[in-house]
């Protein structure tokens, strides 16, 4: 089972198709890519700053419009009381709002901190958290960039193996972007840290 949580940013396209035994939260304004793309949401998570109004749908969590959750977390502690501990977060990049990319760049790290695996996606490009222990491996690939960024306090026994610049047992801080723009090789790719938090990103792209 997984949680599609789908947001009001850009919508790229489903990553995976959703299984009936899926859970599908719409993060306020994601209700309208939810309709357009024809997909039935298990519940609706909103303060309605995006859609203006409840729509008529028997399943919705109001939440108050100051608070310290975004509807996209608010709507991940769901998935998380629901059991669930895969997220696939659509519609949250691009847009209007880089706040709302980076918060959600966070969330990836708060899903990792409890034991979930998350993906965010944008166009072309996706990406991942890790933290305390974790790991995350890739299959081989000819192309395509991985790059590997620290998120809050330095993170330590940082590894990676089968890029074009691999690090084995290294530190990376968050105020230099050592690990932007490595490249697949052909080889599968493993990344792992020992202590602290790493945002994992990979883009299709060259």
């Amino acid at each position: 089972m997984s949680c599609f949580i789908i947001g009001a940013g850009s919508f790229y396209g489903l990553p995976v198709p959703i299984q009936p035994t899926d859970t599908v939260i719409a993060a306020d304004g994601g209700w309208e890519i939810c309709r357009q793309e024809h997909i039935t949401p298990t519940l609706l998570v909103a303060d309605f700053d995006s859609l203006g109004a409840p729509p008529d749908f028997d399943h919705i969590l109001r939440l108050p419009v100051v608070k310290d959750d975004t509807d996209m977390i608010r709507a991940v502690k769901e998935g998380f009381a629901r059991g669930e501990t895969e997220f696939h977060l659509l519609g949250g990049m691009g847009g209007r709002r880089t706040d709302h990319t980076v918060a959600n760049m966070q969330t990836l790290a708060y899903i990792a901190r409890r034991g979930g695996k998350g993906w965010l996606y944008g166009s072309g490009e996706r990406f991942t958290a890790i933290c305390d222990g974790g790991e995350v491996a890739f299959p081989a690939r000819g192309s395509g960039i991985l790059s590997v960024f620290c998120m809050g306090a330095d993170a330590e026994g940082v590894t990676i193996q089968g890029t074009q610049y691999p690090l084995e047992d290294a530190a990376l801080t968050a105020d230099f972007p050592l690990g932007v723009s490595n490249h697949f090789i052909g080889s599968a790719v493993r990344v792992a840290v020992r202590r602290g938090c790493l945002l994992i990103g990979i883009c299709d792209k060259e």
